[in-house]
C-alpha cells in the first residue's frame, strides 16, 4: 500500500472527535423518548368530571413520590459498575469470541462478571454450551415482555444472560414501544449493583439491538479484524455513535479498538496495525489476537479457549488483553 492509498484510508476511517455536550437532536430515526412525548397524555372524561369535595383533607403533592423510586445505595453500585459494548456491524471479526473470553479472564482476575448475549444467531450462548432454540426464557422477553434479567441468567464459567432465536424479533416488537432504546439500560438496573463487569454481545449490525447496547454502556470495544474492510466499518459505526451521544447517551464512546485474526507473516495485517495506530493511537490495544484454531475448536466443547486451552497462547492472549483493559480503566480513574 503506498502513502497516497495509505492516506485514502486514513481519511475515511477517522473517528469524529466527542462533541463537549449533548446537542440538538438531529432528523435521525433514533430519538430520545423524551422527545418524543412532546405533552402530556390528555385526562379522560370520567376524570375531569371527578371533583374533591372542599376538605381539610389534602392529598400530599405529587412531586412528593419521585425521591421514592431511586435508592442511592443502588445508584452508588452501579455507577462504578463498567457495561462495555463489544460491537462492529462487519460479522466475523471475533466478537463472540473477545466476549466470551475477556469476561472468562476478567472473572480469573477476580472481578464479578455478566456476560449478555444480544445476537438472534445465539453464539455466545451456544459457546457456553447451551442450545438456543430450547431455551424457554432469553434476552427477547426481557426487552420485550419485561421479564426481569435474572430470570434468563445462567451460571456458566461467567454469568450468563442468554439468547434464542426468538430475538431475532425484537427489533420488529420493540419498534412500536416508547422508549424503545433503552429497553437494555432498564434492564439492567436490577443487576448492576451484582457485577463489575457487563459486557454486552452485539449482532453484526447497527440496528435497534445494538443501539440499545450503546444507550446502556459506559464504553465501546471494537473488535477490528486486520484487513481493509474491516477498518472502513469504523465510519459508520462512529457515525452511529454520534447519534446516540447527541440524543440518548452523552457520555458513551469507543474506548479501545482490539485487533483480531492478526496474522504477523502477512504484510497486509502489518499494514493494517500500522493504519489503526497513526489514527487511534492508544486507543489500540497492545494485545494483538492472533489466527489460531483453538478459537474455533473450544466453542465446539462448550467452553472458553481459557478452559480448553488454560496454558496456551490463545488463552494468554485473552488473558493479556483483559489485564490490559483493567489497568487502561484504572489509569484513567487516577487521571
Amino acid at each position: 500500500m503506498d502513502r497516497g492509498e495509505r492516506g485514502v484510508v486514513m481519511g475515511l476511517i477517522r473517528l469524529r472527535p466527542r462533541p463537549a455536550g449533548a446537542s440538538s437532536a438531529t432528523a435521525a430515526e433514533i430519538v430520545d423518548d423524551a422527545e418524543r412525548i412532546a405533552v402530556s397524555e390528555p385526562v379522560g372524561e370520567h376524570e375531569a368530571l371527578h371533583v374533591a369535595p372542599a376538605t381539610d383533607v389534602q392529598a400530599p403533592p405529587l412531586v412528593e413520590e419521585a425521591p421514592e423510586r431511586t435508592a442511592p445505595a443502588v445508584v452508588a453500585e452501579a455507577v462504578s459498575t463498567r457495561v462495555i459494548a463489544l460491537a462492529n456491524q462487519k460479522g466475523g471479526v471475533a466478537k463472540t469470541t473477545t466476549t466470551l473470553n475477556v469476561g472468562v479472564a476478567l472473572r480469573e482476575m477476580g472481578h464479578r462478571v455478566l456476560l449478555v448475549d444480544l445476537d438472534p444467531q445465539g453464539n455466545l450462548t451456544m459457546s457456553q454450551g447451551l442450545n438456543p432454540d430450547v431455551i424457554e426464557r432469553s434476552m427477547f422477553d426481557v426487552l420485550v415482555h419485561k421479564v426481569p434479567i435474572s430470570e434468563v441468567i445462567e451460571h456458566r464459567e461467567a454469568d450468563l444472560a442468554v439468547a434464542s432465536i426468538d430475538l431475532a424479533g425484537a427489533e420488529l416488537a420493540l419498534s412500536a414501544m416508547i422508549g424503545r432504546e433503552r429497553s437494555l439500560e432498564k434492564a439492567l438496573v436490577e443487576v448492576r449493583g451484582s457485577y463489575d463487569y457487563v459486557l454486552l454481545d452485539t449482532p453484526p449490525s447497527l440496528g435497534l439491538l445494538t443501539i440499545n447496547a450503546f444507550v446502556a454502556a459506559t464504553g465501546v470495544i471494537v473488535p477490528v479484524q486486520c484487513e481493509y474492510l474491516s477498518l472502513r466499518g469504523l465510519v459508520q459505526l462512529e457515525n452511529t455513535l454520534a447519534m446516540v451521544r447527541e440524543n440518548l447517551n452523552p457520555n458513551v464512546g469507543v474506548e479501545g479498538i482490539v485487533a483480531t485474526m492478526f496474522d504477523g507473516r502477512t504484510l497486509h495485517s502489518r499494514e493494517a496495525i500500522e493504519i489503526l495506530e497513526e489514527n487511534f493511537g492508544k486507543l489500540v490495544y497492545r494485545t494483538r489476537i492472533r489466527k489460531t484454531v483453538r478459537y474455533a475448536e473450544a466453542p465446539v466443547k462448550g467452553s472458553s479457549v481459557l478452559k480448553y486451552d488454560p496454558t496456551g497462547a490463545a488463552a494468554e492472549a485473552y488473558r493479556e488483553l483483559a489485564r490490559e483493559l483493567v489497568a487502561a480503566k484504572e489509569a484513567e480513574d487516577g487521571a
